[in-house]
């Protein structure tokens, strides 16, 4: 079982003897890995540098400003972590994202995609990061002996520009109260797989996207 324990700042929680129980799966679903590149006010930021109050670059909103930020740090067990448990490693331009990075498998990700439109009558669709296992040179790897997770939440719901063009999701405040829904949704794995399929099959080229507006370095 996962030991939870606060860190000398009390901030982070440190869970022991494996990487993803089923009991944590839904908190690390939005985390995003210490490095990810978040676009802010102050320009392209580690969203290990964001704080409560920044404004993040969101693809709805525009800049929204950060109500909450969750950070969780996991040891483990490297290459001893089962298999099925470990992270994606995303290649350059296949998500859009200018640099490398790594996803957590639980993370919903926002991709644009003519088979979504033709299938749900949207072009963007969210699906869980490990749908995309094999697409574009994604790949399953072995995690770092220890992760830090960040989870930026806002008064609602947002989808972030990562590392340039990728789009993560991000929720809401628990500290907010709002009683309306949230517009943005994710797929099932089964049917997310189905879509990237499709994908796969059209040769998709568009799923590299551009921030609407120009982010300082």
């Amino acid at each position: 079982m996962f030991e939870f324990k606060k860190d000398i700042w009390g901030r982070s929680t440190v869970a022991e003897a494996g990487l993803l129980a089923d009991a944590t799966l839904a908190e690390l679903a939005t985390g995003l890995v210490a490095g990810t590149q978040v676009a802010t006010q102050f320009g392209w930021r580690d969203v290990a540098a964001v704080a409560v109050g920044d404004l993040v670059l969101t693809f709805d909103g525009g800049m929204q400003t950060v109500a909450a930020v969750h950070r969780q740090i996991l040891v483990t067990g490297g290459e001893l972590a089962p298999a099925d448990t470990w992270p994606l490693f995303v290649p350059a331009e296949a998500l859009g994202n200018r640099d490398d990075m790594i996803l957590m498998p639980t993370q919903s990700v926002m991709i644009e995609a003519d088979a979504a439109e033709e299938v749900f009558g949207d072009p963007f669709a969210m699906i869980p990061a490990l749908a995309l296992e094999g697409f574009r040179g994604i790949v399953r790897v072995p995690p770092a002996e220890q992760i830090e997770l960040i989870t930026l939440a806002f008064a609602q719901d947002e989808i972030i520009f990562a590392n340039t063009g990728a789009l993560m999701f991000c929720p809401k405040s628990n500290d907010i109260f709002d009683a309306g829904l949230s517009v943005y949704s994710t797929l099932s794995l089964e049917a997310a797989r189905a879509l990237v399929a499709v994908m796969e099959l059209d040769g998709l080229g568009e799923i590299a996207m551009q921030t609407p507006y120009q982010v300082a370095a």
